[in-house]
């Protein structure tokens, strides 16, 4: 009776070991996977192989089991700083070991193995692309959460005196940016009780017509809830930028952020006296 051929998820069941193997040859040859130990790397692979064989074959009839191993190797990787190309590349390389164990398996049916060979390249490239996929959506999230991270870092709310708040602004100020200010801004006054609001835009490289509109809606919003604010560092050069295009602020202004502090001192009821140094007898 002639044999039945074996399907791909047969093939990898009956060869799994030598598979896994040459797998693991193949990668380490390439030398992308450095940031896994070799018990790491032999994990993935044997769970990639182990979910491979509960797949029918077919780029559609992908198991869930293995849809879910693709996601949490893409999130991993995403995580631990792999490139699309290492990441692409971990499944590519297991394209050779199965041509090998379909040669094997079917050395005296070239049509058969033919078949399963372009089968198996076929599988290997859609999964590759669902790898792909789910890792470049994870890239993205680390980057969009990275930035939320640093643009709230880059955004302190500074308690300079009772009732007085500065907020040193560094870099451009964009629609995202002024969303965070507003909200640490807001909180912060609410909690400090603070009467004065020095927003310090010496590190702001220039200052335009959208920029001043971002500056006015964190006023405004500040003076809701009941705080006066100043502007300070405003620069010769941002000056004369903002003369030219016609912005105004319709705002309290200093120059440097210790002049503003005075000021807000002064409005508050306090202010700042030189006194002569003690002469210790």
């Amino acid at each position: 009776m002639a044999r039945q051929p074996a399907s791909l998820n047969g093939i990898v069941a009956a060869h799994e070991d030598e598979i896994l193997r040459e797998w693991q040859r193949v990668l380490s040859l390439g030398g992308t996977e450095r940031r896994l130990t070799g018990r790491e790397i032999e994990a993935q692979c044997r769970a990639v192989l182990e979910a491979l064989k509960e797949s029918s074959g077919g780029t559609e009839e992908v198991s869930d089991r293995l849809q879910d191993l693709l996601a949490e190797i893409s999130r991993n990787r995403a995580t631990q700083g792999f490139g699309v190309t290492e990441t692409v590349g971990f499944l590519l390389s297991l394209k050779r070991p199965l041509v090998d164990a379909i040669g094997r398996e079917h050395a005296k049916a070239p049509a058969i193995a033919l078949r399963e060979t372009l089968a198996s390249t076929e599988l290997v490239d859609g999964l590759a692309l669902r790898l792909m996929d789910a890792f470049v959506r994870n890239r993205e999230e680390i980057i969009i959460r990275q930035q939320q991270e640093i643009a709230e870092l880059s955004t302190p709310v500074v308690k300079l005196w009772d009732g007085i708040l500065a907020v040193p602004l560094i870099g451009t100020l964009d629609s995202s940016r002024t969303q965070v200010v507003m909200e640490n801004l807001l909180q912060a006054i609410v909690d400090q009780s603070a009467q004065m609001t020095i927003i310090d835009i010496t590190g702001v490289p220039t200052v335009d017509t959208l920029v001043a509109q971002h500056l006015l809606k964190t006023i405004a919003a500040a003076r809701l809830m009941g705080a006066d604010c100043i502007i300070s560092g405003i620069r010769p050069q941002i000056a004369q930028t903002m003369v030219h295009l016609g912005v105004e602020l319709s705002v309290v202004s200093k120059a440097t952020l210790a002049e503003a502090l005075a000021h807000a001192l002064l409005k508050t009821g306090r202010a700042v006296v030189t006194r002569r140094p003690v002469v210790e007898a």
